[in-house]
């Protein structure tokens, strides 16, 4: 069965595939997470006039540098000012919810934007295990000296049989006699079987998101559409999908497999001030595998910052993932990444100080491109 444009989305202009926006809504020094969700607003007005396909949002925790720690919330606001492009969450991390409550919440979404809200899943944290912990409300281990620790059950071992629950609320099929036979995820199908429901049994389309094998393996049992996390886990991307390839089953869902992977890329008109941009990108990275998370430095910040030897190492391998220059050297990048990698769909995500450099990278890879100009 195909799956419709819900999920196979047309490319537009001279791209190879469908072109899309992930969306971190990073705060800048010197900036406010109120300018951020403006800018993500800004973001997914020209990602829809430009002739994106979709635009994603998701979800962490405990970062002051990432104000995405609410996707639906975020989703409802978009959905408010946008009228086609698709929305969805890369992703909700699903240890961290009750899958009841993230069915009625994306419920809600679909009942608000009809057709073009997404739900992608994750089983990590989006943060860190004591964090993790105050989200889920559970035990943390110990280390030896008494600090620290990690959650004693972690959820991440559970994920398959969390999706199963979802999938159950969402579809409103849960099995005569199971606990849960007789609740209802609201909005949801339910309604349209209830006397005089007139409501859409329609609902969003559930995506697995992944960073290694372990989702790419159960999005291909499941015939799910599987989304990579390249822009993070570059050595991976070939193997996980080349196992959700290999391990794909067709469902009713989709025929044949449809993989999107995320990719870190900036463009501008001078490719010196697009180096300036990901370097920002590089420095908040390397502050956040070494507990110093915080707001994203200025270019300013970033050019005058004395890496260590090794956190100069972890840089140059950090930027040599990030597609970054001019907008036909971007387009190169992505060409060549599409080709090596047979990616269905390439997911955008411009790491960069301040909202204008991203929303000019995105207008400038649109042209590369010769994407639409919708409002013209």
């Amino acid at each position: 069965m195909d799956a419709g444009d819900d999920i196979r989305g047309p490319a537009a202009g001279t791209a190879p595939v469908p072109l899309s926006v992930l969306d971190l809504v990073t705060v800048g020094s010197g900036s406010t997470a109120t300018e951020a969700l403006r800018t993500s607003v800004d973001i997914a007005r020209l990602a829809e006039r430009r002739g994106y396909h979709r635009h994603w949002v998701a979800e962490h925790h405990s970062m002051p540098g990432v104000a995405s720690s609410s996707p639906a919330v975020i989703l409802a606001h978009l959905a408010a000012h946008t009228e086609r492009i698709r929305l969805g969450s890369g992703g909700v991390m699903l240890p961290n919810h009750a899958p009841l409550v993230i069915a009625e919440q994306f419920g809600t979404l679909e009942a608000l934007a009809p057709g073009r809200v997404d739900l992608g899943l994750g089983r990590a944290p989006g943060t860190d295990g004591a964090t993790a912990a105050a989200l889920r409300r559970t035990e943390l281990s110990r280390s030896p000296s008494g600090t620290g620790g990690t959650p004693i059950h972690s959820g991440a071992d559970d994920f398959p049989q969390q999706l199963a629950e979802l999938t159950r609320f969402l579809d409103d099929d849960f099995p005569d006699g199971h606990p849960y036979a007789r609740i209802h995820a609201v909005p949801g199908p339910v309604q349209a079987t209830a006397a005089g429901g007139v409501q859409s049994p329609a609902r969003p389309p559930v995506w697995l998101l992944g960073s290694s094998g372990f989702s790419a393996r159960l999005a291909g049992m499941l015939g799910l559409p599987f989304a990579f996390a390249h822009h993070f886990s570059a050595q991976n991307t070939i193997p996980a999908l080349d196992l959700y390839r290999d391990t794909f089953r067709p469902s009713e869902v989709l025929d044949a497999p449809y993989a999107l992977i995320g990719v870190s890329a900036l463009a501008a008109d001078d490719p010196r001030e697009a180096r300036r941009q990901v370097l920002t990108g590089a420095l908040s990275m390397v502050r956040l595998r070494t507990g110093r998370p915080g707001l994203v430095p200025t270019p300013e910040e970033a050019e005058a910052h004395e890496f260590s030897s090794m956190e100069r190492e972890f840089v140059d391998s950090w930027l040599v993932n990030i597609v970054h220059g001019t907008p036909d050297e971007v387009r190169t990048g992505l060409d060549d990444l599409q080709k090596r990698t047979g990616a269905d769909e390439l997911m955008i995500t411009a790491n960069a100080h301040g909202g204008e450099a991203r929303l000019r990278s995105y207008e400038l890879i649109a042209d590369a491109y010769g994407l639409p100009d919708l409002a013209g």
